[in-house]
């Protein structure tokens, strides 16, 4: 009779495995994948390109449509660079907390998913119970969408998600979409003597940035729709934190490298707000153009993530409510994977244990009591998949 782990146990074994998003995500999906099959659920893999990373998925229950999925990413951030007080790989308890990289964000609902998986198929559940793991979530959810799809072919269809990122076990039924680039100025060096002459790719990109500010101050003073609302902030919001560029001191920048990215209120248009912003670039390189005609801007998506709409009487929100007794309205600002599932068919809502504030930090955590609280929803939630 093989061993089955109790949610604590296969967290620790979750946060042993360093799965950052920039390394192999596979050592942690062997185990999953076996820790399965010794309880005779059969797990299934979709790899990226290049073959170093897989997403797992599985089914428990009857063979049949109408599962509820539980869905999880397996990277975690990097820890270079910050202090921590314990070994980030190590499921460490102390003052009641857990601490761990990807101890709050997001192994500890990963746990409870495959906790949940496993319970199911011992107890013999009448509604099927099915398990998405994914990875790269972390640098744009780039690979929750070709999961999904891959998933359709494989496993009979679910029709509601629960996305178990960190909510304080609320639900929550919406979120901002959102998309990244990466802006690249192409300028012409000279001499910066006679700048004139040539193209300063940095003097460029920073008209960019501050069109973003304008249009940010114009987003702040507008009144909200009523969904935008819902959010905190009410509205759009464009967004620069990395940028690059220059040879030396005294010579016109050739290049210069921004990222760029929006996230948007769910009644907003993500291709609307891109032309936007191609219409204000191309301003630019038409002006840098007038100089050098070599000058030139390119504009590259990095990512996008659809946003989460709240649904009306949806298939998850009514379940979680019902297992949680949470009756409130909550949305938030950040993005999950819940968008994807959504445009894919699934009714979704995202709810998890801890607190969203905690992840991405030196000495990560999620509190016993809220690890606790989501083990018992796990429970219930099985429970509630026995009585069909």
């Amino acid at each position: 009779m093989p061993t089955r782990l109790s949610p604590r146990e296969i967290l620790a074994k979750l946060v042993s495995f360093p799965s950052v998003s920039r390394d192999s995500n596979l050592p942690l999906i062997d185990w999953v994948e076996g820790y399965l099959a010794e309880h005779g659920i059969t797990g299934h893999r979709h790899y990226n390109e290049e073959g170093d990373k897989a997403a797992l998925f599985a089914h428990a229950g009857p063979w049949e449509e109408g599962a509820l999925v539980l869905s999880g990413h397996t990277d975690v951030v990097p820890v270079d660079g910050q202090e921590w007080t314990s070994d980030p790989w190590v499921l460490t308890e102390r003052d009641g907390k857990l601490f761990g990289r990807g101890a709050v964000d997001m192994k500890a609902f990963d746990a409870l998913a495959i906790w949940a998986l496993v319970e199911a198929q011992a107890r013999g559940v009448r509604r099927p119970l099915q398990l998405a793991l994914s990875y790269d979530e972390e640098v744009g959810c780039t690979g929750a969408a070709p999961m999904i799809e891959t998933m359709q072919g494989v496993l009979p269809k679910g029709t509601a998600a629960i996305i178990g990122e960190p909510s304080m076990m609320k639900t929550v039924t919406g979120h901002k979409s959102g998309r990244g680039y990466w802006v690249d100025v192409w300028g012409v060096e000279v001499h910066s003597s006679i700048m004139h002459t040539g193209v300063n790719a940095i003097l460029e990109a920073a008209k960019f940035l501050v069109w973003e500010n304008e249009v940010n101050a114009e987003q702040m003073a507008a009144t909200p729709s009523p969904i935008a609302a819902m959010f905190t902030p009410p509205w759009t919001t464009l967004h620069t934190g990395l940028i690059e560029g220059g040879t030396a001191a005294n010579i016109t920048a050739k290049h210069c490298r921004l990222d760029f990215g929006f996230r948007a209120v769910p009644d907003e248009s993500l291709d609307a707000w891109q032309a936007r912003a191609e219409a204000r670039l191309a301003e630019i390189q038409t002006e840098m153009q007038a100089v050098c005609p070599e000058a030139r801007i390119e504009f590259t998506e990095r990512f996008s993530v659809p946003g989460l709409r709240p649904e009306t009487d949806g298939a998850a929100e009514t379940f979680v409510r019902r297992v949680t007794g949470d009756n409130a309205t909550h949305v938030v600002s950040y993005g999950t994977e819940a968008g994807h599932f959504q445009a894919a068919g699934y009714s979704a809502v995202v709810c998890g244990p801890g607190d969203i504030a905690q992840a991405h930090q030196p000495d990560e955590f999620i509190t016993v009591s809220q690890f606790e609280a989501g083990a018992a929803f796990a429970d219930r939630l099985v429970t509630q998949l026995q009585e069909g």
